[in-house]
């Protein structure tokens, strides 16, 4: 599968940007609001929630990163569950996520 590259230019040079990154530097979507506010809400003491439709826009296909102590002592896949746990409704919607957990370094 093709990445869609653009290419920007910067005085004589150019930079060649996929449209994962050209995504990043645009607007939040409605679908990432909503996430992060109910990983928020579900992970009080989480340090960082991040959310980024990766799907270009559709809310299909969503990844989210969450670093709190919640999942201390917790197996990955049990940090997991807990995720997919508190996204159980958004999820039926999607046709897939991606999820990165950790605990926060001291």
């Amino acid at each position: 599968m093709m990445k869609a590259l653009s290419r920007f230019l910067l005085g004589n040079d150019s930079i060649l940007v996929t449209k994962y990154v050209q995504r990043f530097l645009s607007s939040v979507t409605d679908g990432e609001v909503r996430i992060t506010r109910i990983l928020k809400e579900r992970f009080p003491q989480a340090t960082s929630v991040k959310v980024v439709d990766i799907s270009g826009g559709c809310g299909a296909m969503y990844e989210v990163h969450i670093e709190s102590e919640e999942f201390k002592g917790k197996r990955t896949v049990q940090q997991h569950q807990l995720v997919n746990q508190a996204l159980k409704e958004e999820i039926q919607g999607m046709h897939g996520l991606r999820i990165f957990t950790d605990i926060p370094k001291k």
